[in-house]
């Protein structure tokens, strides 16, 4: 199986998450609104319905919707 072409990576220290998709660094998110935003500014609409989907969407360390610092 291919990886995700998106991945949220591990909330940061000062809170939020780096959005990436496709090797293309999109913004740091603070929340699932934040990354449905920056997805569909990247011309992905309907981006919530996927957030759950791991062929779309790699959540890595911390639990996925989580944005706070761990």
């Amino acid at each position: 199986m291919a990886s995700a072409p998106i991945v949220v990576h591990p909330p940061l220290g000062t809170g939020g998450r780096r959005l990436v998709a496709r090797g293309q660094i999109l913004g740091l998110a603070h929340s699932d609104h934040d990354v449905v935003e920056f997805l569909r500014r990247a011309g992905l609409e309907g981006a919530e319905e996927l957030l759950d989907d791991p062929s779309w969407v790699k959540w890595r360390g911390g639990r996925a919707h989580h944005y706070e610092a761990a």
